[in-house]
């Protein structure tokens, strides 16, 4: 059974960090990409970060300088580390992994709120 379980959201004053988790199981982890999208009220989910598996990153233009995507193969486990965030950057934050454009597994979301 394949999950995806996200895990270090919350709240946190502007400028402030969080470093987001995502665990997998049940499927090869090595071998897939793993990215990190996020979804705030009223807007479509948007990509913020990538990395496939020869660790490759792409960023949102929004995030890049900001956030860094990283990957452990040997702990099934992809993160974001999210620094000097914004009110803007308040939003789900969703684990996805993909190998193909039909094999794709979605985590159910971590809530990161930014505010003073």
């Amino acid at each position: 059974q394949v999950q995806l379980v996200e895990s270090g959201g919350g709240l946190v004053q502007p400028g402030g960090s969080l470093r987001l988790s995502c665990a997998a199981s049940g499927f090869t982890f090595s071998n897939y990409a793993m990215s990190w999208y996020r979804q705030a009220p009223g807007m479509e989910r948007e990509l913020v970060a990538r990395i496939i598996p020869g660790r490759r990153t792409q960023y949102a233009d929004s995030v890049k300088g900001r956030f860094t995507i990283s990957r452990d193969n040997a702990k099934n486990t992809v993160y974001l580390q999210m620094n000097s965030l914004k009110p803007d950057d308040t939003a789900v934050y969703y684990c996805k992994a993909d190998r193909t454009a039909a094999i794709v597994y979605w985590g159910q979301g971590t809530q990161v709120t930014v505010s003073s």
